[in-house]
């Protein structure tokens, strides 16, 4: 196997699966971390626990009630979803920081391959962006468009009006007497 090949452990959407929206951000439950990393919950948290300073609010955040309530419910029969403490969650930044405290070979090519998902969610976001954004500009082309054809069929609406009335003859002003 070439040294940059890819060791792809876990099927994609198995992790992709695992990524959660909460306040804004994408993030992954210290529960589905510690499965793709082959470890306890409890290892992984308490592992984080004696290394805080790396895990500022915008790496690693825990749910509140009513967050965990939400995700419970929408997954009934998650091995998670009867835990009595709400759990911690983790940004894209702090799933890359778990990299610096677990050592083992698997959590490390278990991270490339998270960041690598991570990478191609924002891309793929970005991409969507662009594409609104173009869908946006065609929208607006078309309805001046519109009201340019609109314009067109108004003007010719009179015209054909002024082409069916009845001309009455136009009295001559001037010098010249009519002559009738």
């Amino acid at each position: 196997m070439a040294k940059n090949e890819a060791i792809t452990i876990i099927p994609e959407e198995v992790i992709i699966n695992k990524i959660y929206y909460f306040r804004g951000l994408k993030v992954m439950l210290d529960s589905d971390l510690a499965e793709l990393y082959g470890i306890e919950t409890k290892v992984l948290n308490q592992s984080v626990s004696r290394n805080l300073k790396r895990f500022p609010p915008d790496f690693m955040f825990q749910l509140n009630k009513d967050e965990w309530t939400s995700l419970r419910s929408q997954f009934v029969t998650a091995s998670w979803s009867h835990r009595r403490t709400e759990p911690y969650v983790f940004t894209e930044h702090g799933v890359l920081m778990l990299s610096s405290i677990l050592n083992s070979a698997r959590a490390i090519e278990v991270n490339i391959q998270v960041m690598r998902i991570f990478t191609r969610i924002r891309q793929a976001l970005t991409d969507n962006i662009e594409l609104r954004l173009e869908i946006e500009h065609i929208k607006k082309k078309v309805a001046n468009h519109d009201k340019n054809i609109e314009l067109v069929f108004h003007y010719l609406d009179q015209l054909l009006e002024k082409k069916e009335r009845p001309v009455a003859p136009r009295k001559r002003i001037g010098y010249k007497p009519d002559t009738d």
